[in-house]
C-alpha cells in the first residue's frame, strides 16, 4: 500500500539517549499535507518523539507508588529494551525483525511500542489492524497515536471521528495534531483553524507557520481592498505575515522562503530577497529559481540568470522557459528561443504560444504567427488576442480584428482598449473612440491620455486637458510632453492671470518656467517642434549658444522651422552665407518665409533671376502676408529686368 505522506518515522520509547524534540522534528521533516488527509502513519512517521520524552521510565514504569520492586523494575527495563530495539529495527526498515519486539513491548503495556506497531502494520498494508493499535496507544495517552488515528479516519471520510482524535492530539500539545486539526477545520469551513495553526506554529511546525502567514496576508489584502482601511492596521498585519513567513523559511519551508523573497523584493531589499530565493531554489522550488534569475538579470548578470532559469525550466517552470526564450531571441538566436518557448508551452504556459507568435512575426512568418496568436488567444491570453487583432487589422480585416480587440480589452488589455479607440477614430466614430481612449487612459496608457487631452484642448477644457497631458507626459509620451509644454506656455502668457498665474506663482527668480522643462524633455527625445520652441525661449533670453544648439538639432532632423530660425540667428550674428544654406534647406522643404528671405538676398545682390525664382516659391508657399510681399518684390524685379 502506498503511503500518502512521507516515509514513516517512529515514536521512540524511553531509551538511554535523548529523543528528538518537536523543534528538532520541525527542522528535519517536511510539512504535513495541506488540503487532503495524508496517511495516518504520519503521526509517528513525521515526529520522532518519545511519548514519554524524559529520562524516567514514563509509561513503562508500573504505577505502584513511590517504591518499585526490583522485579517490577526488571520487567519495565525489559519492556523498554524491547520497545527501543523494535523502534531501531523499524527505523532501519527491518520490519520482520522489529515486529516481534514491538508486539512483546505492546503486550507489556508500552504505548510507544503500540504506536510503532501501528506504523509497521500500516507500512505492510494492514491499515485496519494498524488503526487498532493506534487506538490502543491513543487511549493510553499517546498524542502521536491520536494524531495518526485522526488522519486515518479523515482519509476514510469519517470527519467526526477524525475531529475527535485530532483534537485529543492537539489538546495534548502535539504540533502535528494541532496542524492537522486546523487543516480539517479549514477544509470544513469552520472557525478555529487559524488558532490551531498558530498553536502548531508556535511549537515549531513550519507548514503551520506558512499557513498562518497565508491567512494573515489574505486578511491584509482584503482589508486594503476595502479602501477605507487604516494603513497602519494593514501594515501591522503584513508585518505579522512576514514574521511567520520568515519563521517557516528559517525552518526550511521552501515556499515560505519564496514568498519572503517576493515581499523583500517588492520592498526593494534585493540582496536579502536574493538570499531567500537562493535558499528556496536550492531546496528545489522552481519558481524561486526563476525569480532569482530575474534578479540576476536586472543586476546585469545574464549568464548567471540563464543558469537559474534553465534549472527552473527543466523543473517545469514555464515562466523561466519563456525568460530563456526571450534571452536567446534578444541575442538573435532564433532556434534556441523557439525551443525554449516550446518548452514553456509544454509546461502549460500560454505565454509560450504568444512568444512563438511574436518570434514568427518578427521573422515575417505571419501565417504561423497568426496560428500561435490564435492558440494563446483562445486559451484566454489577452495580449495574444490584441496581437492577433493587430495582425488582422494590418491585413485589412478590420471586421475580423474588432472582436479580438474587444475580447482583449474586456479581459483587461489596456493596449487593446487604445487600439479600439484608433479603430473607431479611423471610422469617424469619435464618440466611441473617445470612450475607449478614456478607458485606456484611466488605466495609465500614456498615448490614450494624450488623445483625450488633445480632444479636451479642442473643446476648450484647458484644466482637464492639462491633467490628461500630465498623465501622458509622465507616462513617457514625447508628444504629450510637448503638448503639455505648449499648453502651459499658453496659460502662462495669458494676460488675465486665470490659471496662468498659478503656474508661475512661487517660481524662484532666474529659474526656467515649467513649460520649458517639458519642452526639454520632449526635445531630448528628438521632438523637432519642442527643439524649435526651446530655441525660441533661449533666444528670447539672449542665450544665443543654446538657441543655436536647439535650432540646429531641429534643422538637422528635418525641421523647416528649425532651419529658418537657425538662419535668422546666424544672419544676426553676421554669418549670412551659412544662413543662406539653412534658408535654402528650409525653403526647399516648403517654408515660405525662408523663400522670401532668399528672394530678398538675391535681389540685394543683383541676382534678379534667382530672386524672381524665390519670389515665385514664396508666393506659392505662403502664408498670405508672405505671398503678398513676395508678389510685390517679384513685380519690382520684373520691372527692373525689363527696364
Amino acid at each position: 500500500m502506498e503511503l500518502m505522506g512521507e516515509k514513516a518515522r517512529l515514536t521512540d520509547p524511553v531509551r538511554p539517549g535523548p529523543g528528538l524534540s518537536v523543534e528538532e522534528y520541525a527542522e528535519k521533516t517536511a510539512a504535513a499535507a495541506t488540503t487532503t488527509a495524508a496517511a495516518p502513519a504520519t503521526a509517528a512517521a513525521e515526529q520522532f518523539v518519545a511519548d514519554r520524552n524524559a529520562p524516567n521510565l514514563g509509561d513503562n514504569a508500573p504505577n505502584t507508588g513511590d517504591a518499585v520492586s526490583a522485579g517490577g523494575r526488571a520487567v519495565a527495563d525489559k519492556t523498554a529494551a524491547a520497545s527501543v530495539l523494535g523502534a531501531q529495527l523499524l527505523r532501519r526498515g527491518d520490519l520482520d525483525g522489529a515486529e516481534p519486539h514491538l508486539r512483546a513491548a505492546t503486550a507489556a503495556g508500552d504505548r510507544a511500542a503500540a504506536n510503532n506497531l501501528g506504523v509497521l502494520l500500516h507500512q505492510r498494508g494492514y491499515t485496519e489492524e494498524a488503526a487498532g493499535w493506534w487506538r490502543t496507544a491513543a487511549v493510553a495517552g499517546s498524542a502521536a497515536a491520536a494524531h495518526a488515528l485522526g488522519r486515518y479516519h479523515r482519509e476514510r471520510g469519517d470527519e467526526p471521528a477524525a475531529h475527535y482524535w485530532l483534537r485529543q492530539s492537539a489538546e495534548s500539545g502535539h504540533a502535528l495534531g494541532a496542524y492537522a486539526l486546523g487543516d480539517l477545520l479549514e477544509h470544513r469551513g469552520e472557525d478555529g483553524a487559524e488558532e490551531w495553526f498558530r498553536a502548531a506554529a508556535e511549537r515549531g511546525h513550519r507548514e503551520a507557520a506558512y499557513r498562518v502567514a497565508q491567512l494573515a496576508s489574505a486578511r491584509a489584502e482584503a482589508l486594503a481592498a476595502e479602501g477605507e482601511a487604516d494603513a497602519g492596521a494593514v501594515r501591522g498585519i503584513e508585518e505579522e505575515a512576514e514574521g511567520w513567513y520568515r519563521q517557516a523559511a528559517a525552518r526550511g519551508h521552501r515556499r515560505a522562503a519564496l514568498r519572503l523573497g517576493a515581499i523583500l523584493e517588492r520592498r526593494g531589499e534585493l540582496k536579502e530577497a536574493g538570499r531567500w530565493y537562493l535558499t528556496s531554489a536550492k531546496d528545489g522550488e522552481a519558481r524561486a529559481a526563476c525569480a532569482l534569475g530575474f534578479l540576476l538579470r536586472d543586476a546585469g548578470d545574464e549568464e548567471s540568470a540563464a543558469v537559474w532559469w534553465r534549472r527552473a525550466a527543466e523543473n517545469g517552470d514555464g515562466n523561466a522557459a519563456n525568460a530563456l526564450g526571450a534571452l536567446h531571441a534578444d541575442r538573435g538566436e532564433r532556434q534556441a528561443a523557439e525551443r525554449w518557448y516550446r518548452v514553456a508551452l509544454e509546461a502549460g504556459s500560454d505565454n509560450g504560444a504568444f512568444n512563438l507568435g511574436l518570434l514568427c512575426a518578427a521573422q515575417g512568418r505571419t501565417a504561423q504567427a497568426e496560428q500561435w496568436y490564435r492558440r494563446a488567444a483562445y486559451a484566454g491570453h489577452r495580449e495574444a488576442a490584441n496581437a492577433l487583432a493587430v495582425l488582422l487589422l494590418q491585413r485589412g480585416d478590420a471586421e475580423g480584428a474588432e472582436p479580438w480587440f474587444s475580447k482583449a480589452a474586456e479581459a483587461g488589455s489596456v493596449d487593446a482598449a487604445f487600439n479600439l479607440g484608433i479603430l473607431h477614430a479611423g471610422r469617424g466614430n469619435e464618440r466611441a473612440a473617445r470612450a475607449w481612449y478614456e478607458r485606456a487612459a484611466a488605466s495609465g496608457h500614456a498615448e490614450a491620455a494624450l488623445q483625450v487631452g488633445i480632444a479636451l484642448l479642442r473643446e476648450g477644457e484647458l484644466h482637464t486637458a492639462e491633467r490628461h497631458l500630465r498623465c501622458a507626459a509622465g507616462g513617457g509620451s514625447v508628444e504629450g510632453a510637448f503638448r503639455l509644454g505648449a499648453l502651459l506656455e499658453r496659460i502662462t502668457r495669458r494676460d488675465t492671470g486665470e490659471l496662468g498665474s498659478a503656474h508661475e506663482l512661487g517660481r524662484a527668480e532666474g529659474t526656467r518656467p515649467e513649460y520649458e522643462e517639458w519642452y526639454e524633455r520632449a526635445a531630448e527625445h528628438g521632438h523637432r517642434r519642442a527643439q524649435v520652441r526651446l530655441g525660441m525661449c533661449a533666444a528670447a533670453r539672449g542665450e544665443v549658444v543654446d538657441a543655436a544648439r536647439w535650432y540646429r538639432a531641429a534643422a538637422e532632423a528635418g525641421s523647416p522651422n528649425g532651419a529658418f530660425n537657425l538662419g535668422l540667428l546666424l544672419a544676426r550674428e553676421g554669418s549670412e552665407p551659412e544662413a543662406v544654406v539653412w534658408w535654402t534647406r528650409a525653403a526647399e522643404a516648403g517654408h515660405g518665409r525662408a523663400a522670401l528671405r532668399l528672394a530678398l538676398i538675391n535681389a540685394r545682390r543683383g541676382e534678379l533671376s534667382e530672386g524672381q525664382f524665390w519670389c515665385a516659391r514664396a508666393v506659392e508657399l505662403g502664408p498670405a502676408e508672405v505671398a503678398e510681399r513676395a508678389a510685390k518684390l517679384r513685380d519690382a524685379l520684373r520691372a527692373e529686368l525689363s527696364a
